[in-house]
């Protein structure tokens, strides 16, 4: 074979690596933010269960959640198929790295701003939403954007669960060929692109927050 006939196979990989990838990421996000608000609350119930979540996922190895969720977790009844069990447990990992980007963001935020929203007499989900979310936002989108190449990078390990995605394929292909170099370099090349384009939407995002942000202030000044 030569190298132009390994990018079908390699392709193949990589088309289930973006959709692993992003569905991960979106997924991910909305529990970074849901956990990241939780761990600001009042309520110590709430606040607690954030607590566990993030530090269950952040403390232990993704490759050993990927063969609980996929070998373990059936024993007691629940299985997903391999796919969804790697999205799944990508979007926790995610979420618990990104809810704490969403805490410390919010903490960020100048105390002066809350009491001015209190004086005023807002409410606590109001002055959330519409005063510290939006300068809040802006300040996570790089390490967000840190956290999609990780994630990114993360889903070579699915492949351990056998889903075909561009590791799966290159392995397959080594195997087959015995031709190391040329495959794993086409497979970092690869993951190169994949990556470039994720810095690029998480850039053009953060670029439009950004502008928005500048208008509302100015709208407001």
């Amino acid at each position: 074979m030569t190298w132009m006939q390994y990018l079908a196979p390699l392709l193949k990989g990589a088309q289930i690596t973006v959709i692993i990838s992003l569905a991960s990421i979106v997924l991910g996000t909305i529990l970074a933010f849901a956990a990241g608000i939780a761990r600001t609350s009042s309520n110590p119930i709430v606040s607690g269960i954030a607590f566990v979540y993030i530090v269950l996922f952040r403390g232990t190895p993704l490759l050993v959640q990927l063969f609980w969720f996929y070998y373990a977790l059936p024993l007691i009844g629940i299985s997903f198929n391999p796919i969804t069990t790697g999205i799944m447990t990508l979007s926790l990992l995610t979420g618990a790295f990104g809810a704490e980007v969403v805490r410390g963001a919010l903490l960020a935020v100048p105390v002066s701003q809350y009491e001015a929203a209190r004086a005023l007499n807002f409410s606590k989900t109001y002055t959330l939403w519409h005063i510290f979310m939006p300068q809040a936002v802006v300040e996570m989108m790089p390490a967000f954007g840190n956290l999609a190449v990780q994630n990114l990078k993360d889903t070579a390990l699915v492949s351990l669960i056998s889903i075909a995605d561009l590791t799966f394929q290159a392995q397959s292909l080594r195997n087959i060929t015995l031709d190391s170099a040329t495959v794993y370099t086409l497979t970092l090349v690869g993951y190169f692109i994949i990556a470039l384009g994720l810095m690029l939407i998480v850039r053009l995002i953060e670029m439009k927050l950004r502008r928005g942000a500048a208008f509302s202030r100015s709208a407001h000044s």
